[in-house]
């Protein structure tokens, strides 16, 4: 399956093929839907094809390895037929608030070196990072301070691959304690936002760090023993 998401993930909406259907959902041959994972949840949207339309109401990971997609939909659809030739659109207000958010989680992690993340999750009202650190070591408009400088600089952000032996020789690169990158695929791709932040990430992300806007800390948690929850909001 062709992920147009990867590298393009300002692609609203592409045609397709339906190469499968199952109980599970619905399989194309290239897709711009993206599907739950890293945090992020899956996108939404419709499939149109002639006769009707299939609202798709969450996206999500097959079995078959990182390119498989499985489009899950509403309840009581009428799908269409492997072969059929579709129009995939994603929501693409839902989805570009995804991208702000998860884009601005990464510049949370940039302004708190060398804290390990234990979870995260993008949500297009609220997103929140867990960091293992004491409580005493975070500030909340101190964080909101830092990330919104990073954010008026409109550094780009772009996508880079590197092969599982490069990742392994910079283990560093990995912050999270919980969930380590897809290995055995013979590479893994980067999230580099130039001078500020790099990591493996799969999720879709802005362009420039300027069109996450405005952001605003709502509240630091206490999650357990060194365990704290940043939990993060757009202005707009």
């Amino acid at each position: 399956m062709e992920l147009i998401f990867r590298e393009d993930p300002y692609a609203k909406s592409c045609t397709a093929t339906v190469s499968s259907v199952d109980e599970r959902g619905i399989r194309l041959d290239r897709t711009v839907f993206y599907p739950n994972g890293g945090g992020q949840p899956g996108d939404t949207g419709v499939l149109r094809f002639a006769g009707g339309e299939v609202r798709i109401a969450d996206t999500v990971k097959g079995d078959g390895g990182p390119d498989d997609v499985i489009h899950v939909p509403e309840m009581g659809a009428v799908l269409p037929a492997p072969g059929t030739a579709v129009e995939a659109e994603i929501d693409w207000d839902r989805r570009h608030r995804h991208m702000r958010m998860h884009t601005a989680l990464h510049l949370v992690c940039a302004v708190l070196p060398g804290a390990s993340i234990t979870g995260a999750q993008v949500g297009a009202e609220r997103s929140r990072v867990d960091f293992n650190v004491p409580a005493e070591s975070l500030d909340k408009q101190a964080i909101a301070d830092a990330i919104n400088r990073l954010i008026a600089a409109d550094t780009p952000v772009s996508p880079r691959w590197i092969t599982d032996e490069e990742l392994d020789a910079q283990p560093d690169l990995v912050r999270t304690l919980t969930v380590k990158p897809p290995r055995g695929y013979g590479r893994v791709r980067l999230v580099n936002i130039e001078g500020v932040d790099v990591q493996p990430c799969g999720g879709t992300h802005v362009a420039r760090l300027g069109e996450i806007g405005m952001l605003e800390v709502m509240k630091i948690e206490n999650k357990g023993k060194q365990n704290r929850r940043v939990v993060v909001a757009l202005k707009d």
